[in-house]
This record gives C-alpha cells, sequence and structure tokens, in this order.
C-alpha cells in the first residue's frame, strides 16, 4: 500500500477511553476530523498510515468512546498502536506532579514523556510487569473466575511482579497463593501490551507439580481443571490469555495422539 499522506489513523482519548468510528479508529485526512488536531502526536505507523495520539478530543459526544476491548479483533499491531496513545493518555492523569522537586508536569515537546520545568527532569510512562500463566495436568488446564468478569467467562492466573522478583518466581507464587496449586518447568511463551491501564503482560506456561485447587476467594470467584472437551466461556480473542489457553489445548491434543 502507497503511503496517503493525507490520511491518518486517530486516537483519540477520553476518560481511558478511545474515539470508535463504527467499531474502528478514524482513519481520515487532519481535516475530516471535527476537533482540532494541533496537539497530533506521532506513535506509529500501521500498513504504511501514519498513527497519531490526539491529547485534544473536544468536539465529540461521550457516547462515540469505547473501550480497548472493542478493538480486539482488529489486528495485534494496531491494538498495540491504539495501547500505547492509552498508555500515554494515562501518564498525563497519573504523572502530574514532579516526584523530585514537586512542580507541575507537562507533556514534553520533542520526546512522549512528561517534562518538569522546575528541575528540568523528564518522566516517562510507567509500565508494570505481570505475568500470566497457563498450568497443564495431563489434558487438563487450570482456569479460574474473576468477580470482576460478569459473564463467568474463565480465564488463567495473572499477576503483578513483585520488586527484587523474577518473572518465574512470580509465576509460582501467584499460582500457589490463588489456587493453592505448586508449578514447575516455567518457560517462557511471549508478551502482550496490556493498556489496562499500562501493563506489559509476560506470557508462561508451567506444568503441575502439586497440590489440590483451593481458591483464594478475595481474588477468585472459583478455579477448576477444564479440558477441551468440557471448556466453559473463556477469554477473547486477541487476547495474550486466549492464545495461552489455545496453545496448551493444542498441546493436550498432540500429546493425546502421540
Amino acid at each position: 500500500m502507497l503511503k496517503n499522506e493525507n490520511m491518518a489513523y486517530w486516537c483519540v482519548i477520553r476518560n481511558g477511553k478511545l474515539l470508535l468510528q463504527n467499531g474502528s479508529l478514524p482513519v481520515c485526512s487532519s481535516e475530516e476530523l471535527i476537533c482540532s488536531t494541533e496537539t497530533k502526536r506521532f506513535i506509529g505507523d500501521f500498513d504504511s498510515i501514519t498513527v497519531y495520539w490526539l491529547v485534544d478530543e473536544s468536539g465529540f459526544s461521550d457516547n462515540d468512546f469505547f473501550n480497548l476491548r472493542e478493538l480486539l479483533g482488529c489486528d495485534s499491531r494496531l491494538f498495540a498502536l491504539a495501547g500505547r496513545a492509552i498508555q500515554l493518555n494515562y501518564m498525563i492523569q497519573s504523572q502530574r506532579f514532579c516526584c523530585h522537586c514537586g512542580h507541575p508536569l507537562q507533556l514534553d515537546t520533542k520526546v512522549l514523556a512528561m517534562h518538569c520545568s522546575g528541575c528540568e527532569s523528564l518522566h516517562y510512562p510507567r509500565v508494570s510487569p505481570c505475568i500470566i500463566v497457563a498450568v497443564r495436568k495431563g489434558n487438563q488446564l487450570l482456569l479460574a473466575q474473576h468477580p470482576r468478569h460478569k459473564t463467568g467467562m474463565y480465564t488463567v492466573i495473572a499477576g503483578f511482579i513483585e520488586p527484587g522478583e523474577t518473572a518465574e518466581q512470580c509465576v509460582a507464587r501467584e499460582v500457589l497463593e490463588e489456587t493453592g496449586i505448586t508449578v514447575k518447568n516455567i518457560r517462557y511463551f511471549d508478551s502482550q501490551p496490556w493498556a489496562f491501564p499500562s501493563n506489559l503482560m509476560l506470557g508462561f506456561i508451567a506444568d503441575y507439580a502439586g497440590g489440590d485447587i483451593k481458591p483464594d476467594y478475595e481474588e477468585l470467584t472459583d478455579a477448576m481443571w477444564a479440558t477441551a472437551e468440557q471448556l466453559p466461556e473463556v477469554a477473547p480473542t486477541g487476547t495474550i490469555a486466549r492464545r495461552l489457553i489455545d496453545t496448551v489445548l493444542q498441546l493436550n491434543a498432540e500429546h493425546k495422539t502421540d
């Protein structure tokens, strides 16, 4: 596709939500966008079309803004760029004062960071590393249900990495704390930026080592071993959770045919 200098994707954000038109990011010229584009910042390219993050979101109705999850079905590269815009917007909202001298921060004119006019320091977006892990036991997969999932959806175990902790240590700790299960053979799978609001999900697969399921009901509603034949509603396509689930189910299927 030839690059069209007049066309661009626009990541316009209000209250942590994205402007969507017919379920997609607006792709148009600056003249066709009904708000000012003077505050636009370049955040990447997708299929030879520039992607901008727009700080000024005036001129639209609240009904035009949607959760980032609405874009899960789009190309993962465009989803990641939209997530970058969400995280940058969160930086503006959450990093308002300098942690060194207390002066107000403003978005820097050259780099995607907050600039302090008092001590001249730069404050970059804060990213919180998390683990997410699919645990195998024979032809079974460990799934958990969280109170926040009102539809009854199940997913795999996840949690934040603590200071001084490796990602693998976090995997073992989170699984044990939330389900009472111990794991072994922890191996890296893949990662996904997860802008809800500023996480980086590090995916792992692990094998069951021991223990019985004892859900931590302060964190979970339920936990269970599931097979491909008895699978509840699970995380949607486009999430690293779903890729982990599908990968483990495929591994289990291949193991059964060996």
